[in-house]
């Protein structure tokens, strides 16, 4: 049986894709592996060029922004500055080039925001395709005594979210569906959960976690919350336990995943940083003093995956699961 939209199953990643990654270098600090979203190389004078790449392959509204900000935001969790982008545009045959330019605009305003230079890349009309695909590539910066991954999570610490779950997942579900939630979603709420793009980036919230004690930091995209804390738990070859009544679900968020029958900590969460650090309490004061909303979501742990629900019920998180979104896209018909 053929493969399911979404991130391939982590057997599957490590059997085809993990196992299979050339020549070791020796200027590699931190190669690819499960859970990390970037490598880094080191450069000389104790610095280092950090690098990710992403797809965006579930949102036709805003797709240039998202992509800027998917790798930035991977840099950012890893200690590094964002310095340049690299788009890879591939359009379907009969596009307009009003379409291009909307798409080119998105990402040339979204990389001045961040003080991000576009490097390069590539654009083409492609044959087969039946929507724009837009493939970005990321470059960063960082000292390497400040580089750190998602491996840095250690039993005893404190487990911090900023802002909220689902906001990147909220924002395409009321960009791209809807006429299907308007009937049971409030105009406002579909606005509110709109405006969420100003929010999508975690450079700033990287940043002063950094500052304050952060071991660990994972920008929670597909598979919501609950994905960040498995991946960032098997790159930590730890365990954690959280409780859903103190992760932030806003009430937007709340009606539209109601509307489609949607669990919000398994939607796309690009927005949310989640940080594993040894004091909860000082780095949420310390992000609350830059005007970043933060909360200590529930510890790190050497053994077991454990979501506590608000009636008590303990729930295993024994694997990464698939975002709410694929789902929901494929009831849609796309």
């Amino acid at each position: 049986m053929g493969l399911r939209s979404g991130k391939l199953p982590p057997d599957l990643l490590r059997g085809l894709v993990l196992d299979r990654l050339g020549a070791r270098r020796p200027e590699t600090l931190v190669g690819a592996q499960l859970g990390i979203d970037a490598a880094a190389l080191a450069f000389p004078e104790d610095s280092a060029v950090v690098l990710t790449t992403d797809p965006i392959t579930t949102a036709s509204s805003g797709a240039g922004r998202l992509a800027v900000h998917v790798v930035c935001n991977d840099l950012a969790g890893m200690g590094a500055e964002p310095v340049g982008v690299l788009a890879t545009l591939l359009f379907p045959p009969g596009v307009a080039s009003e379409a291009i330019a909307q798409l080119t605009a998105e990402i040339d305003v979204t990389a001045r925001g961040l003080n991000v230079e576009v490097l390069g890349g590539h654009t083409e009309v492609a044959p087969g395709l039946a929507q724009p695909l837009v493939v970005m590539a990321g470059v960063g910066r960082a000292s390497r005594s400040r580089l750190i991954t998602a491996a840095g999570a250690r039993a005893g610490q404190a487990l911090v979210l900023t802002k909220a779950a689902a906001l990147e997942g909220s924002h395409i579900l009321a960009s791209d569906l809807a006429d299907r939630l308007a009937p049971d979603v409030s105009s406002q709420a579909l606005a509110e959960a709109r405006s969420y793009a100003a929010e999508l980036s975690v450079v700033r919230d990287a940043r002063v976690a950094l500052d304050h004690g952060a071991t660990a930091m994972h920008d929670p995209t597909e598979g919501g919350i609950i994905g960040a804390l498995w991946e960032l738990a098997e790159a930590s070859s730890c365990g954690f336990r959280v409780y859903a009544e103190r992760i932030p679900v806003r009430d937007a968020t709340r009606a539209i995943c109601a509307a489609v029958e949607a669990d919000p900590l398994r939607l796309i969460a690009s927005g949310a940083l989640l940080v594993a650090c040894p004091e909860g309490a000082t780095l949420c004061a310390a992000l609350a003093q830059h005007g970043i909303a933060a909360t200590a979501i529930g510890e790190v742990t050497s053994s077991g995956r454990e979501l506590i629900h608000h009636d008590g019920r303990v729930e295993a998180i024994d694997d990464l699961p698939r975002d709410e979104l694929y789902r929901l896209l494929e009831v849609a018909g796309r």
